[in-house]
């Protein structure tokens, strides 16, 4: 016998060729005959594109492709897990491959199942269509073979079908070695990728391909699917067990069936059951303790809660059902067609709709973003149960407060008389009807008057009143509260001004709360006037303040040493050994300054040492307040008594905030009088006659 006889021939019954006769798909024999027992999502796996469910625009692209000739060389296929990316690799290689029952036919979109091609291509074991998994194949040599097997001609197929899944985990040497054989592939080869993570596949690649994004299945589209499996394998389930299950798989046929497949293996009918198997709580119940939550009341929502826990769910996935109920109802809120169709079930429609006619979209998305991070929360928590009752009792209070729009509105609603009334009113800092007394809040802090920087320095009346347009004669210093009007004119005014009086806010019953007054803008953030020119170091250092600039203004607080300060000419060291952080505070500072009084400051960087730090400063005057504060005999009796006593801090209230007293300015262009470069602030000038 010749080493000819010694090979197998083909069967000649039926044209098998070398792949012999697959046994249908769909007479699975039974499990009673010893055979293994195959899962729903092998066995009612799509075999034609009639098959394929939720993807009519991928179907009817690819059947317009093969009936007008155009099919692609490369196809790249994306989707989530469980849409049928493999499935449809597999039908395009059997449609590009299928020779019909008579074995003339071309590449079809209606493959026949019968033909030596497809049935070898069914059973996974055609020799010219090769699957490789890139999750587990990632490196260069795997794509060289790719490389060198597309060089020759298939055996038995018409197309030799590289289908390559989960694409993205390809290495980069992978991908480029694989681009100029995916440009100009041998005319009988296709390539088919599919991947879930398309953004990690290169550009160039997906240049190379015609892409298909393979959709989510919709829920009512999963739950008619799932039924109608159910019947073919003699079980019943009730229509809100199959929706659970469409809803758990998240539009994955695969993840829905392999549900499927563990609620008939329990024998789980009934929706209750299925919630439990999936650990979900009742729909009914979700909606039960959105609604008692809505209202504010704590402890039903804990008790049910409890149960839910109790029944084995998991609270944190309570939460998420929460979260989805409150996503469908802010749904019905803005699509009002939502509860006169289908898409969704009766009782979501019927309990939703009852729920979003007292409850405004402002509420729904407050209580959205409450439970988004509270779930966050549950995840970090050692004891997720505590963490999500938290999360429902805020939710809880949260509910009972007005809305920022509703505040609003009732303000906008309160009449224009109401805010100036003051008839029958008290002020609120002074007797009815009449002028503050003294001591209390004058006018300038009601009538949007300009204040003193936050340094408390000494501004005289010529430089505030050209600052607020007036015509003040010039005068002597004004030390303490620096009011730029004589005091018979701010007496007189403050008994004519009207006193503010608190408005008040309408609730639901009918009563009405005090609301608080809002501060008045000064006159410089009213009109957008500049701000006075700084007269001292500490003036400017409390203007930067001012101007919402904290980082500079605690660099110049505790590293900025004064060498000169000679307006508009200001030197100055900053103690910063970081030489970049250190230009970055000059050129703020400059930019501020030029921005504040265009062309008037200089501002130059010097390595003297100059004079201590404002912070220095301030901590050298609560050191002496404090040595001072125990030359006191009441306190040497005190520590005398506890020698283990220790005096904390002491606390001057005419300190400024800085922790230094207010200084001494006298107005630009004129002498300090002799003997007062250190007088304390309250001094008055005196005449030379006294001294004589």
């Amino acid at each position: 016998m010749t080493d000819d006889d010694a090979l197998p021939l083909p069967p000649e019954e039926g044209g098998a060729g070398f792949f012999g006769d697959a046994a249908p798909l769909e007479a699975a024999p039974s499990a009673g005959e010893g055979t293994p027992y195959r899962v729903l999502a092998r066995k009612y796996r799509p075999q034609t594109f009639d098959d394929l469910i939720g993807q009519e625009s991928l179907v009817r692209i690819l059947r317009r492709a093969f009936a007008v000739g155009r099919v692609a060389h490369a196809f790249m296929l994306t989707g989530v897990r469980g849409v049928g990316k493999t499935t449809t690799a597999r039908i395009i290689a059997r449609a590009l491959n299928c020779v019909g029952p008579d074995g003339k036919g071309g590449p079809t979109a209606e493959p026949c199942g019968v033909c030596p091609n497809c049935k070898a291509i069914l059973a996974d074991r055609h020799p010219d269509v090769l699957e490789m998994d890139a999750a587990s194949r990632t490196g260069v040599d795997d794509v060289r073979e790719i490389i060198e097997a597309s060089r020759f001609r298939p055996m038995q197929a018409r197309t030799k079908v590289f289908v390559i899944d989960e694409v993205h985990m390809l290495s980069r040497n992978a991908f480029n070695a694989l681009l100029k054989t995916l440009e100009e592939p041998p005319a009988q080869v296709t390539f088919i990728f599919a991947t879930t993570e398309l953004r990690k596949v290169p550009v160039t690649v997906l240049s190379r391909c015609q892409r298909f994004d393979l959709q989510r299945v919709p829920q009512a589209m999963l739950a008619e699917h799932f039924a109608r499996i159910a019947q073919k394998e003699g079980a019943t389930l009730e229509e809100g067990a199959l929706s659970l299950i469409a809803r758990a798989a998240d539009g994955s046929v695969r993840d829905g069936l392999s549900l499927l497949d563990q609620a008939i293996a329990q024998g789980a009918s009934d929706t209750a059951a299925v919630a439990d198997m999936l650990g979900l709580a009742d729909r009914g119940l979700v909606f039960d303790l959105l609604e008692a939550a809505l209202r504010g009341q704590v402890a039903e929502v804990l008790t049910m809660a409890g149960q839910a826990y109790a029944r084995g769910a998991d609270l944190g996935v309570l939460l998420t059902d929460v979260l989805d109920v409150l996503h469908l109802l802010s749904r019905l809120k803005a699509l009002p067609s939502l509860r006169e169709g289908n898409e969704l079930p009766e009782m979501e429609r019927v309990r939703g709709g009852v729920i979003i006619e007292h409850v405004g979209a402002s509420v729904l998305g407050r209580a959205w973003q409450l439970v988004l991070k509270g779930l966050a929360e549950v995840d970090m928590a050692p004891d997720r149960r505590q963490a999500a009752e938290m999360v429902l009792i805020r939710l809880c209070h949260a509910s009972l407060l007005p809305t920022p729009a509703h505040l609003v509105r009732q303000l906008q609603e309160v009449p224009a008389a109401e805010l100036h009334k003051t008839a029958g009113g008290a002020h609120p800092n002074g007797p009815s009807g009449g002028a503050s007394p003294r001591g209390a809040a004058g006018p300038a802090e009601h009538m949007g008057q300009q204040q003193l920087p936050s340094s408390r320095a000494v501004a005289t009346p010529s430089s505030t009143a050209s600052h607020q347009g007036q015509n003040v004669p010039s005068g002597p210093v004004v030390r303490g509260s620096a009011m730029a009007q004589p005091q018979s004119a701010m007496e007189a005014e403050a008994q004519t001004s009207p006193a503010p009086q608190p408005l008040r806010l309408a609730t639901e019953n009918g009563s009405t709360v005090a609301a608080p007054i809002m501060p008045q803008p000064t006159l410089g953030e009213a009109e957008g006037s500049i701000p006075p020119m700084p007269r001292s170091w500490r003036e400017m250092v409390a203007l930067v303040g001012q101007q919402k600039e904290a980082h500079l203004h605690g660099v110049l607080r505790h590293l900025g040493h004064l060498v000169e300060f000679a307006p508009p000419r200001v030197v100055l060291r900053i103690a910063d050994e970081d030489k970049e952080r250190k230009r970055q505070a000059f050129r703020t500072l400059i930019a501020l300054l030029e921005r504040l009084y265009p062309g008037r400051w200089e501002v130059l960087p010097s390595e003297a040492a100059g004079e201590p730090t404002l912070d220095e400063q301030g901590a050298e005057i609560i050191a002496l307040h404090k040595d001072k504060a125990k030359q006191h005999p009441l306190v040497k009796a005190i520590l005398q008594r506890f020698p283990k006593a220790e005096i904390g801090e002491v606390r001057d209230h005419t300190l400024d905030d800085y922790g230094l007293p207010p200084e001494m300015i006298v107005p630009l262009g004129e002498d300090v009088p002799p003997g007062f470069e250190f007088a304390p602030p309250d001094a008055d000038y005196a005449d030379e006659d006294e001294f004589e």
